[in-house]
């Protein structure tokens, strides 16, 4: 199928054209021809296979920019990634020559001038679900026009402190307002919660593996004191353009942070970061390419989507598959090659099992010998 097939018109297909994106990935061919009419869906792919635009070229379909009202609402769970989907619907605009206006809503930053924007009346709101709620209930964020809610990262927002927020907003819309819930991995009660929001929602799934087969999975076992310095040599062998680092504490961050710096690697630490100012000047120095390496925690690097990440390097091992499935998304987007390289000690080797039973991969040990990266049980992919 082509863009052009999916019902999409002239103006969105150049402005694909201008970004290099000539052919709809599966989930945009499984969801753009039914988000066109309206239908309420829940997309299910994995990570890096275009889910964004698969919900964002039907909702600017839909919006009527001659109409100064706020059309859609588009949720996401953190800062960073609310701002990545901001930059793409602002670059799907200006390539596709549409006076669309869209508005970043999150916490961390001056009410006021969020507040002031929201007088020009933004085609697309687009933010966290506490400052979307907040916004709303103040009365300042008015949803009697939205004609379309995109609750990205579904998964997530859809449980804990963040389902209530999501319900409020959901509520606040009109009631035959299109919802689009869209996640990498799905869960019984976030897939409840969605169908009772949205009675007769079309579940749309793309991708039968869920793990980018393009990915080649290995592992070094170290004790735990010597993980940063395993890790300092391994990006001095291996040499990733980009490359990103899963941490769960902050304090481990910092370690790793120094280290790596004080070898003259260029670092930067997103999970260390406490403020709006400081997130995105890490997200720009490391998308830039002033920084080689990106240290993130699951939360902080969930849904974002960088260009040219060839390595991940798993610090500290997630205990759930789910959260690996997310953190090697990172990697081998668009069909590129990308190696996940997990550090473990003695007894955390009885994730292997885990990982490869419940995501369906294979994953290699390998061992630093003289400076190389050797697989310890036979030749990689």
């Amino acid at each position: 199928m082509t863009f052009p097939e999916t019902g999409l018109p002239p103006a969105l297909v150049d402005a694909l054209a201008k970004e290099s994106i000539t052919e709809p990935m599966p989930i945009q061919a499984a969801a753009i021809p039914v988000l066109l009419t309206g239908k309420s869906a829940y997309l299910n792919a994995e990570t890096g296979t275009g889910k964004t635009l698969a919900y964002l070229l039907p909702l600017f379909c839909r919006l009527d920019p001659a109409l100064a009202a706020t059309q859609a609402i588009v949720i996401a769970p953190t800062h960073e990634l609310a701002i990545q989907i901001q930059r793409q619907a602002g670059l799907l605009a200006q390539n596709a020559g549409l006076p669309v206006r869209t508005i970043l809503l999150i916490g961390g930053t001056a009410m006021q001038r969020q507040l002031d924007k929201l007088k020009k009346k933004p085609h697309i709101a687009i933010g966290s679900p506490g400052r979307i709620r907040e916004l709303i209930g103040m009365g300042k964020l008015r949803a009697q026009s939205v004609k379309s809610i995109v609750i990205d990262e579904a998964d997530r927002l859809l449980m804990d402190e963040s389902l209530e927020s999501v319900r409020l907003i959901v509520r606040a819309c009109p009631r035959d307002a299109q919802r689009v819930y869209v996640s990498a991995t799905e869960r019984p009660e976030c897939t409840r919660e969605a169908q009772a929001q949205a009675p007769g929602l079309q579940m749309l799934r793309a991708g039968a593996a869920p793990v980018n087969p393009n990915i080649e999975h290995l592992y070094v076992v170290c004790e735990e004191r010597d993980k940063p310095e395993m890790l300092r040599k391994l990006i001095r062998t291996l040499n990733p353009a980009k490359s990103i680092v899963f941490v769960h504490r902050n304090l481990r961050a910092e370690i790793v942070a120094g280290k790596l710096a004080f070898h003259h690697l260029a670092v930067a630490d997103l999970h260390g970061a406490f403020d709006k100012t400081e997130r995105k000047k890490a997200m720009d120095a490391f998308r830039g390419g002033q920084a080689q390496v990106l240290i993130a925690s699951d939360i902080a690097a969930r849904g974002l989507d960088f260009e040219g990440v060839t390595h991940i390097f798993n610090l500290d091992m997630p205990t759930e598959s789910k959260a690996y499935l997310h953190r090697v998304g990172r990697t081998a987007r668009a069909g590129a090659k990308g190696y996940a390289v997990s550090l473990m000690t003695e007894p955390e080797l009885r994730l292997v099992k885990r990982y490869e039973a419940e995501l369906g991969i294979t994953m290699h040990p390998a061992i630093l010998r003289e400076g190389v990266l050797a697989p310890a049980d036979g030749p990689l992919r």
